[in-house]
C-alpha cells in the first residue's frame, strides 16, 4: 500500500512539473554534461600527476620512471598525458556519446595539435583568458557537435619540467599554474 501511494505521489509530481500539454524535457544540457565530465577528468589527471608521478617518480620515492617510452623500462609508467590518452581510447571503445582529447597550441607530439578550426579557436581562447572555458558548436561531416575546451593547467613541477626540457617542445618556459593546453570534449547533438 505504501509503495503504491509513493508511486502515485511521484507520478503526480512529475506530471505537475512537466506542465500541461508541454513535452517533458529529457537528457542533460550539453554544457552541464561536459562541465561534469571535465571535473572528473581533471581530478583524475591531477591526482595521477601529484600522487603517482610526482610522489613515486624521480623527484619522490624514485620507484617508477615516468617516461614517454615507459614500456622500455622495468619500472616505467605512463606520463600524465599518455594516461589521459589511454583513458580516452578506452572510453571510445565503449561509447560514442562523447569524445575527449588533450590538445595544445604548443604540442610536443603533433597528434595533440588542434585538428579543427573550433579546436584551435577554443585553445587560443583559453590561453588568452585564464580561468575561462570555451563552448561552441561545429559540424564535422554531416554531424553537429557541442564542443567544449577546458584549460589544462600545470599542477606540478613534473608537468613544467617535462615540457620545458623535452627536445621536441615548441615552448620551454612553462610555469607552475600556467595553461599548457586544453581538454577538448565533444558531444554529438
Amino acid at each position: 500500500m505504501k509503495k503504491a501511494l509513493l508511486t502515485l505521489a511521484i507520478t503526480a509530481s512529475v506530471v505537475s512539473l512537466s506542465g500541461c500539454n508541454e513535452p517533458a524535457t529529457q537528457g542533460i544540457e550539453p554544457k552541464i554534461f561536459t562541465d561534469s565530465l571535465f571535473a572528473v577528468m581533471n581530478a583524475d589527471r591531477t591526482n595521477y600527476t601529484k600522487l603517482v608521478v610526482k610522489r613515486l617518480g624521480p623527484d619522490g620515492a624514485n620507484v617508477i620512471k615516468p617516461h614517454e617510452n615507459w614500456q622500455d623500462f622495468d619500472n616505467g609508467t605512463l606520463l600524465p598525458a599518455q594516461m589521459f590518452r589511454a583513458g580516452s581510447e578506452a572510453v571510445a571503445e565503449v561509447t560514442s556519446d562523447f569524445t575527449y582529447s588533450l590538445q595544445s597550441i604548443w604540442p610536443i607530439n603533433s597528434q595533440n595539435a588542434p585538428k579543427t578550426p573550433m579546436e584551435k579557436e577554443g585553445l587560443e581562447f583559453i590561453a588568452a583568458n585564464p580561468g575561462q572555458n570555451f563552448y561552441g558548436e561545429e559540424t564535422l561531416g554531416d554531424k553537429s557537435y557541442f564542443t567544449a575546451v577546458y584549460p589544462d593547467v600545470a599542477v606540478s613541477d613534473a608537468c613544467t619540467s617535462c615540457h620545458n626540457q623535452h627536445k621536441d617542445s615548441p615552448r620551454t618556459d612553462f610555469k607552475l599554474g600556467e595553461i599548457m593546453g586544453g581538454v577538448v570534449i565533444r558531444v554529438p547533438r
